[in-house]
């Protein structure tokens, strides 16, 4: 799939003005790569089809349309603001948190939500160091291995909430090492954007 197909194919699900505002994300991403590494810089010239699509799908994999919205290790913000922009339209009763520690990743984070008129908040700190969110929804990208992520939603998921986390070719492997210690609901999801690469969505976290 070249990246105008991964544009054109999230195009069709979604509204001109969300059209317009994911063009605008994908401009600003663009201008600050060049001071701020947001994304790998050999995946710029893809990024329709490597950040942009591939967050897409994670909206429809979480099934949920209102309560908090909590993205952990947002850097760039994959998956979480692409969902924030989407969800401006198909779920408004969704909120969005960002979970970062960079502050200028955060500054970006700000920027791309100020320039679409979509309300998000931005903790700038470590996840350890935020608050218990309640969230409906966890979301998080390439950013730990499946038994500390599940850790994170012990502390940060709500009791019915669910995780959506994209995983690589290793995740049946992450998966069978995170259940000695966690017990899990878990839909394997199939991503759209690479044939080895899934999401798991999780539910009804406890300890082993």
């Amino acid at each position: 799939m070249t990246d105008e197909e991964a544009r054109d194919q999230l195009f069709r699900d979604v509204s001109r003005e969300t059209q317009e505002r994911l063009t605008l994300y994908h401009a600003a991403l663009v201008k600050w790569q060049k001071a701020i590494n947001l994304v790998a810089p050999a995946t710029l010239a893809h990024a329709w089809h490597r950040h942009f699509l591939d967050s897409a799908q994670v909206f429809d994999a979480a099934q949920v349309s209102s309560g908090r919205w909590v993205d952990i290790g947002s850097g760039g913000g994959f998956p979480g603001l692409v969902c924030a922009l989407i969800a401006a339209e198909k779920a408004p009763d969704l909120s969005f948190s960002f979970v970062e520690s960079d502050i200028r990743k955060c500054s970006f984070l700000r920027e791309v939500a100020r320039q679409c008129d979509v309300p998000i908040h931005v903790f700038s700190r470590r996840i350890e160091d935020v608050p218990p969110q309640d969230a409906a929804v966890l979301s998080a990208r390439a950013l730990a291995p499946l038994d500390q992520l599940l850790g994170f939603a012990d502390r940060h998921l709500a009791k019915d909430g669910v995780c959506v986390f994209q995983k690589g070719a290793s995740h049946l492997e992450e998966l069978e090492s995170a259940r000695a210690r966690w017990q899990m609901e878990v839909e394997i999801i199939p991503s759209v954007t690479a044939a080895d690469a899934a999401i798991l969505r999780i539910g009804h976290i406890a300890h082993a």
